[in-house]
C-alpha cells in the first residue's frame, strides 16, 4: 500500500513508481465513500425478503386514506376503528395553513380536502373544530364543493351528497365501440381502462348510500354561484360536443328501457372480473381495487360474499399500520424496488454470484409475463413478455419495469443460463415492438395518444393516454446499449429523433415518471451513453449545462412537484437524496466525473447519509399523474444515492490516474487507487 497524505509528495512517488499523472484529486478520501457505500449495502442486505425481493413503502397523498373511509361510509362502517386511525393519520397531514395539498408543502387542493373534511365528520370530528373551520372556509372562498374533480363527484354522489345527474356519465356500453375508431376503451391509458369500466357500472347502476344529514357537507356547497360551466368559450370544440353528448347521455338514461343497457352492464362486468384473474386486484392499483368494492355492493354481494371478501383483502393488503395511525400505499412496487436494488449493489461491488443477487433474479424471472394483456390490442401478433410493477398484474407488464428488469438481471450470474437469455430475448424483443410511431415509448401500450380523448368530462385525472416519454424513451436505450445495440438501430434512432424533438430549450427533458426535469435529464444522458452517443454533442452539452446550472450551493439537487404546474420552476426546490444521485450520475455519464459539481454532489450525499446508510427525504420525487397525483417511494432515497456514489467510486478510481505510456499495470489501477488516502 502507498501512504503518503502529502499532495506534492504523493504525486512525485506516482510519476517515479508508475510513470502516471494524476488527472482526479476529490476532497474526501477513499476510505470515507467506502464507508458510505459498505453502509448502504448493509442496509438494503438486510432489507432483502427471504423470498429474494425487496420493497419499500410508496407513500401518495391523504386522499387514499379518505376515498378508503367514504368507501367504508358507503358500507355503513364509517365508525370502526381502521376509520378513525386513516383519519388520525390524513389530520397530521394538514397543511398548517388549512386544507390539504397533493404533495409534501403544496399548495391548498380542493378536491383532496373535501374529501378529507368529508371523511373526518364521517367518523366524528366536530364541525367547529378548528382544523374544520380553517378548511371549509378555504374550500367556501374556493368556490365550494362543486369545484372538485368528477372522480370526487363520484365519492359525493355515492354518500348522497349530490346527484349522478352533477357527475360525468361514463357508459358502460363503451365497451362496444371497436378500437379502430380510436374513441373506445383501448384507446385509453391501462390505468384508465381499469378505473374507467368500474365507474361506467356505477355510474349506471347509481348505488348511494345516502348518510345521515348531521354527516353530510351540504355547508361546503355554494348555492349563490352558478353551476360550474366547463365549456370553453369556442363554441366548436371537443369540450363542448363531449359535453352535449354526456348532456345526451343522461337524457337517454331517463327514457331507455332498463333492459337495453344489460348486454353493456353485462360486458363491463365480464371486463372487470375477467381483469381481476391473476392479479393484485383491478388494475392491482388503489383506485379500482375501491371501485371493484363498491360495484360488488351494488350487484348484491353482502359481507360473506367470497368475491367482497377477496376485493377488501386487497385493500388491507396496502394498510400500514403504525404509531396509532393507519396509511394506505396506491400500490407496491417490488419489482421495480427489486430491479433497482440489485443494479445498485450490484454497481457497488457485490459479485454476480453474491446469494442475494442469485435470489433476486430467481424471484425477477418467476415474475415474467407470458400470457395475453390489454397491450395486444395494439400490437395482436406480438409475444408475451415483460414485467409488471406489482406482486401480480398478469395484464399489464410495464415497458418500463420491463427495461430495469433485464438491465439487473445482467448483473447476476444468472445471466448466462439459457432460462435467463430466454426471457431478456423475448423481452427485448417485445420492449422493441412495443415502439411508438414518434419513436418514443410509454408506460403499457403503444400508440395511446389520441388527444381528443382527454377532452372528455371525466378526463380531468391528466392521465387519459399514455404518450411516450422521454424518461422510459431514454431507459429503453440504456437497457439497448447493454444488449450491444448502438446508434445504427433502426429503432435506436427512432428515439433519438424522438428525444431531441423533446429536448426542452435550456437543455433538459421532461419527467413524466419521476420529478421532473432532474429526472428526465439523468436518465436521457444514461440512455445516450449507453448506446455510445458522443457525448460532446452540442445538445449533449447543453443538458450537462442545465444540470450543473441548477445545483444548490450546498452541493445537491432539488425540484418541486410544483415544476409540473409552473415550468418555469424547473429544478427548484428541496434538495434531495434522490434527485442529488439522479443529477450527480447524468453528469458522470457525460463524462463530468471529475468536475467540480459532481465532486460536490458526491461530498452532499456523504456528508447527508445517516448512521444506517440511509438518506432522509420528506419530498415527493415520484410521480403518478402529473399535477393531480405524486409518489414518495421510500427506497429512493437508498438505493439511487447508492448507486450515484458507486459509480462515481468506480469511475474516479477507473480515471485516477491516466497513463503516460500505457502498460501492463492499467489494469491494476482501480486496486491501487482504492488503497491510498487522497
Amino acid at each position: 500500500m502507498i501512504a503518503n497524505k502529502d499532495g506534492g509528495g504523493h504525486q512525485q512517488t506516482l510519476r517515479t513508481v508508475f510513470g502516471w499523472s494524476p488527472t482526479f484529486r476529490p476532497s474526501f478520501s477513499s476510505g470515507t465513500l467506502d464507508q458510505a457505500v459498505e453502509a448502504t449495502q448493509a442496509r438494503l442486505l438486510e432489507d432483502q425478503h427471504p423470498d429474494g425481493y425487496w420493497c419499500g413503502e410508496l407513500e401518495g397523498d391523504t386522499i387514499l386514506e379518505s376515498e378508503y373511509v367514504l368507501l367504508m361510509a358507503f358500507l355503513g362502517r364509517e365508525k370502526d376503528e381502521v376509520c378513525i386511525k386513516a383519519c388520525k393519520y390524513l389530520h397530521e397531514l394538514r397543511r398548517p395553513e388549512g386544507g390539504w395539498a397533493i404533495y409534501p408543502g403544496g399548495p391548498f387542493d380542493i378536491s383532496a380536502s373535501v374529501k378529507a373534511y368529508f371523511a373526518l365528520k364521517l367518523v366524528g370530528m366536530d364541525p367547529q373544530h378548528p382544523t374544520m373551520v380553517q378548511t371549509r372556509d378555504l374550500i367556501l372562498k374556493a368556490g365550494g364543493a362543486l369545484e372538485c374533480n368528477s372522480f370526487t363527484r363520484f365519492y359525493l354522489a355515492l354518500l348522497g351528497q349530490i346527484s349522478y345527474d352533477q357527475c360525468p356519465s361514463v357508459p358502460p356500453e363503451i365497451l362496444f365501440v371497436p378500437s379502430r375508431l380510436r374513441f373506445s376503451l383501448n384507446a385509453m391509458s391501462a390505468w384508465t381502462r381499469t378505473i374507467v369500466v368500474p365507474l361506467s357500472i356505477i355510474s349506471a347502476l347509481k348505488p348511494v348510500r345516502a348518510v345521515a344529514p348531521e354527516l353530510g357537507i351540504g355547508e361546503l356547497f355554494r348555492p349563490d354561484l352558478p353551476a360550474v360551466s366547463r365549456r370553453t368559450k369556442s363554441l366548436i370544440s371537443w369540450t363542448n360536443t363531449f359535453l352535449v353528448i354526456d348532456r345526451l347521455l343522461k337524457l337517454a338514461e331517463r327514457v331507455v328501457p332498463a333492459s337495453w343497457r344489460r348486454p353493456g352492464l353485462r360486458a363491463a362486468q365480464r371486463w372487470m372480473f375477467d381483469h381481476c384473474e391473476d392479479s393484485d386486484g383491478l388494475g392491482a392499483i388503489f383506485p379500482p381495487m375501491i371501485y371493484t368494492v363498491i360495484v360488488l355492493t351494488a350487484l348484491g354481494h353482502g359481507p360473506d360474499s367470497t368475491l367482497l371478501r377477496w376485493a377488501m383483502e386487497q385493500l388491507d393488503d396496502l394498510m400500514i399500520e403504525e404509531n396509532g395511525t393507519i396509511r394506505l400505499q396506491p400500490c407496491v412496487s417490488p419489482v421495480w424496488d427489486t430491479a433497482i436494488t440489485a443494479i445498485a449493489l450490484a454497481d457497488a461491488g457485490l459479485p454476480g454470484f453474491h446469494p442475494a443477487l442469485l435470489q433476486a433474479g430467481r424471484w425477477l424471472l418467476d415474475k415474467e409475463v407470458r400470457s395475453p394483456g390489454d397491450w395486444q390490442a395494439q400490437r395482436p401478433k406480438v409475444e408475451p413478455s415483460g414485467w409488471y410493477f406489482q406482486f401480480s398484474n398478469e395484464f399489464y407488464p410495464d415497458i418500463d419495469d420491463s427495461a430495469m428488469v433485464i438491465m439487473s438481471l445482467g448483473r447476476t450470474a444468472l445471466a448466462g443460463s439459457p432460462a435467463c437469455q430466454a426471457a431478456v430475448e423475448r423481452s427485448v424483443a417485445w420492449i422493441l415492438a412495443m415502439q411508438n410511431r414518434d419513436g418514443g415509448w410509454a408506460a403499457f401500450d403503444a400508440d395511446i395518444d389520441n388527444e381528443v380523448l382527454t377532452k372528455v368530462p371525466f378526463a380531468d385525472h391528466n392521465a387519459m393516454l399514455d404518450p411516450s416519454c422521454a424518461d422510459i424513451t431514454a431507459r429503453i436505450l440504456e437497457m439497448l446499449g447493454g444488449q450491444g445495440h448502438r446508434i445504427d438501430h433502426p429503432s435506436v434512432q427512432a428515439a433519438l429523433e424522438f428525444l431531441w424533438a423533446t429536448q426542452e430549450p435550456e437543455g433538459c427533458w421532461y419527467g413524466r415518471w419521476g420529478v421532473n426535469y432532474i429526472y428526465g435529464t439523468w436518465q436521457v444522458l444514461l440512455g445516450l451513453r449507453a448506446i455510445d452517443f458522443p457525448m460532446d454533442d452540442p445538445r449533449v452539452r447543453r443538458a450537462v449545462a442545465w444540470l450543473k446550472s441548477v445545483q444548490q450551493d450546498g452541493g445537491g439537487w432539488g425540484e418541486s412537484c410544483h415544476s409540473y404546474d409552473d415550468p418555469t420552476t424547473k429544478g427548484q426546490g428541496e434538495p434531495t437524496a434522490s434527485q442529488t444521485a439522479w443529477a450527480v450520475l447524468g453528469l458522470m455519464a457525460a463524462g463530468e466525473t471529475h468536475s467540480e459539481p459532481v465532486r460536490k454532489g458526491v461530498s452532499y450525499l456523504l456528508d447527508t447519509q445517516c448512521s444506517d446508510g440511509t438518506w432522509n427525504e420528506t419530498a415527493f420525487t415520484g410521480t403518478g399523474f402529473p399535477r393531480v397525483f405524486y409518489l414518495k417511494y421510500h427506497l429512493y432515497r437508498v438505493y439511487f444515492p447508492l448507486l450515484a456514489l458507486a459509480r462515481f467510486r468506480a469511475s474516479a478510481a477507473a480515471s485516477l490516474f491516466e497513463p503516460s505510456t500505457p502498460g501492463a499495470l492499467a489494469t491494476r489501477v482501480p486496486a491501487i487507487a482504492l488503497s491510498l488516502d487522497v
